[in-house]
């Protein structure tokens, strides 16, 4: 095993774990996956970052070692990177939100410039207007 295929092994196992555990997934496949395992009761199985890292660096760890002792010893590690680059990719994403190096503006409805849906949406709000509420 060399250092170059270890750390491509870290890498995918930190990106599969993610994908699964924190993200919605091409077609919502992930979202859905992990709302069937919550409904059988094994929604803990993706929803935890780190016991979902050992069952992703599982097959990683077999393909890789060259036997049983080295094979086990991967496994862990494998997982323990995966959480390390998970802390530290939190860590920098939450103090770059604090000290205001990222902002995201709110969203905010464009106003259609077609005058007949405005005025439509006029009418409707003066059809829909509730009495006044009265005083106790």
């Amino acid at each position: 095993m060399t250092t170059l295929k270890f750390a491509i092994a870290v890498l995918a196992v930190w990106r599969v774990t993610h994908l699964m555990n924190a993200e919605d997934g091409p077609l919502r496949i992930f979202d859905r996956v992990r709302g069937w395992l919550r409904r059988i009761a094994l929604g803990e199985l993706m929803d935890c970052f780190y016991c979902l890292s050992l069952w992703t660096a599982a097959p990683f760890a077999l393909w890789l070692g060259s036997d049983w002792l080295e094979r086990g010893a991967l496994w862990l590690a494998l997982s323990a990177a995966a959480i390390l680059m998970n802390r530290v990719i939190e860590g920098a994403a939450e103090s770059a939100t604090q000290a205001g190096l990222f902002y995201e503006e709110p969203y905010k409805e464009e106003k259609t410039e077609c005058h007949a849906v405005e005025a439509h949406d006029e009418a409707e709000l003066k059809t829909h207007r509730h009495p006044p509420a009265r005083s106790a």
